[in-house]
């Protein structure tokens, strides 16, 4: 959940660049709780891709440019658990099968390739010469 509300809150920064958006803004245009929002911004800005400015006329940007913010680097951050099998939660699993197994391998590549895919997309390919998202997302069209 907190990949998913990342990447509307900096696809919605993207599409709102040069102007502040507020979390009330967001939450509101998708839907979603205001309160999860603020923790998501939080890790946005410990991040570096959003900024936040304090005060009455405050709000949210990107605090880096859409081209330097890699999905993959959204979803690794985001998600601090990618264990999709018990046994990559730690080294002493309790599965019966664990020293036999082969699926930590092979879910380990798999996941793997799946960020690496991720890797080769950025904020900026998402949002850039998207007129339907541009439509769904530009504060004008609230």
């Amino acid at each position: 959940m907190q990949t998913d509300y990342a990447l509307r809150l900096l696809m919605h920064l993207a599409i709102n660049e040069g102007e502040l958006c507020t979390i009330a803004e967001v939450a509101e245009r998708f839907g979603i709780s205001k309160n999860h929002l603020t923790k998501v911004a939080h890790l946005c800005g410990k991040a570096g891709w959003i900024e936040t400015i304090r005060g009455r006329a405050g709000g949210l940007a990107l605090g880096k440019d859409a081209k330097e913010i890699k999905i993959g680097e959204v979803v690794r951050t985001m998600e601090a658990d990618l264990a999709l099998v018990e046994c990559f939660q730690s080294e002493t699993s309790d599965c019966l099968v664990a020293p036999a197994c082969r699926l930590k391998g092979a879910f380990g590549e798999a996941l793997e390739a799946f960020i690496s895919v991720l890797d080769r997309y950025t904020l900026d390919q998402l949002t850039t010469h998207n007129g339907k998202l541009e439509a769904l997302l530009r504060k004008e069209a609230a």
